[in-house]
């Protein structure tokens, strides 16, 4: 074995790529947060409601494995600015539509900006990694859950009061983003990654797992991952439902607690990539979804501050996961980087969907009470963590240097 010297990390990119996902994502969040107006304006079900969710994440998830597959071959840094651009649309359409047709339609081209954002901008974090792949998508996701957490408040703010025209200044946010991505884009360009074999060069990555292997622990990284979002579609889509019901609660009050569960996400998002990178990614997958369980199956029986205390737990555990599982795939599948985070982001944002869509029909049907009820034992899925292998690839960085071998 020799030494080799890697990049270091490009912590401007990073922070750069988390900025730009943090517009992402709070462009995203004005989606569920504006559900309650939208309910009213058009007299929508619950089932309507999940519908919205549903055009909103497949759109934002279909695409997404296929952007990774053609960037894999193909880098394309500026597309992640063109991606922003059909946000920046479908903002605007959805500020002026007028039927819930117009919404669908409006929801599925921000759901078709994020699709064509996650694979490309996750692949760049780890080229800027500098040997530190979970401190990248840590600050990298980090930004998207500080989005999701301040999307909330902003609709709470501009859109609840004045209305949905007021959409219309969120497109604001998506020409920063813009702007931003272009000069990521500039960056890559520049660092000559798009050269054959570049991506070996600072980040190499190996295992001693068959294939065979591989299939079955990135079968159990999809169930985990249908686990972990399955769940988060029910607290995200439904809590200022959940509050309302329970405790009377007016629509700002309740997205004022939305904001606190997704803050706490952020907070779980940002030190879950370097405690995996100093324990492991097994471990810390292993506690994020398993250890959330105790809290989901309380939660519907709480008063208020407990259950204030139990979503910021459920926030903080349970997002940790999400860093560990993007890199411990990206080690399983090297040569993929943007297949692997172009399949999990779109995993992620479809298991979402689905929930999202199925609890609706069971709210309508009973309660959103009865969706906590239901919903509190995915967590327990997380047993199945014990069956991910430990890879020597876990312990490949160390000291800004990587064993290569000759």
């Amino acid at each position: 074995m020799s030494q080799a010297t890697i990049n270091k990390t490009s912590y401007s990119i990073l922070f750069m790529l988390s900025g730009a996902h943090f517009l992402n994502d709070a462009l995203q969040m004005v989606i569920p947060s504006i559900y309650p107006v939208l309910k009213e304006d058009y007299n929508l079900s619950f089932s309507q409601i999940g519908l919205i969710t549903l055009f909103f994440q497949l759109t934002a998830s279909i695409f997404q494995p296929l952007v990774g597959i053609y960037t894999d071959k193909k880098p394309q840094p500026y597309s992640l600015t063109i991606g922003m651009g059909f946000s920046f649309i479908g903002l605007i359409f959805l500020a002026f539509a007028g039927s819930f047709e117009m919404v669908l339609l409006s929801v599925s081209l921000i759901g078709l900006g994020s699709s064509v954002f996650h694979p490309e901008s996750s692949r760049i974090a780890r080229y800027a990694s500098g040997g530190k792949p979970g401190l990248a998508q840590s600050i990298f996701q980090v930004g998207g859950n500080a989005g999701s957490a301040f999307g909330p408040l902003l609709a709470a703010a501009i859109v609840v009061p004045f209305g949905q025209s007021y959409i219309v200044y969120f497109s604001i946010l998506a020409m920063a983003g813009m702007f931003i991505l272009y000069r990521v884009g500039n960056w890559f360009t520049q660092q000559g990654f798009k050269r054959k074999g570049s991506s070996n060069l600072i980040m190499p990555m190996k295992h001693d797992l068959s294939k065979n292997r591989v299939i079955f622990t990135v079968s159990i990284l999809v169930v985990l991952i249908f686990s972990k979002f399955f769940y988060m579609s029910v607290i995200k889509d439904y809590l200022t439902f959940f509050l309302i019901e329970k405790f009377d609660m007016t629509v700002q009050a309740s997205q004022f607690y939305l904001f606190v569960y997704m803050f706490a996400v952020a907070a779980g998002t940002l030190i879950g990539g370097p405690i995996g990178d100093k324990f492991g990614r097994k471990n810390i997958i292993w506690f994020s979804i398993l250890g959330v369980a105790p809290f989901a199956l309380a939660l519907p029986y709480v008063n208020l501050f407990w259950t204030v205390v139990f979503i910021i737990a459920t926030g903080v555990i349970l997002a940790s996961a999400f860093p560990a599982i993007i890199v411990y795939g990206q080690e399983l599948m090297p040569k993929n980087l943007g297949l692997v985070s172009g399949m999990f982001f779109g995993l992620a944002f479809g298991m979402g969907a689905v929930g999202s869509a199925i609890f609706g029909v069971v709210a309508d049907k009973t309660s959103v009470f009865h969706v906590y009820e239901i919903a509190a034992y995915l967590p327990l899925l997380g047993l199945l963590a014990g069956f991910l292998p430990k890879m020597k690839s876990e312990n490949v960085f160390k000291d800004g240097k990587v064993n290569v071998e000759k």
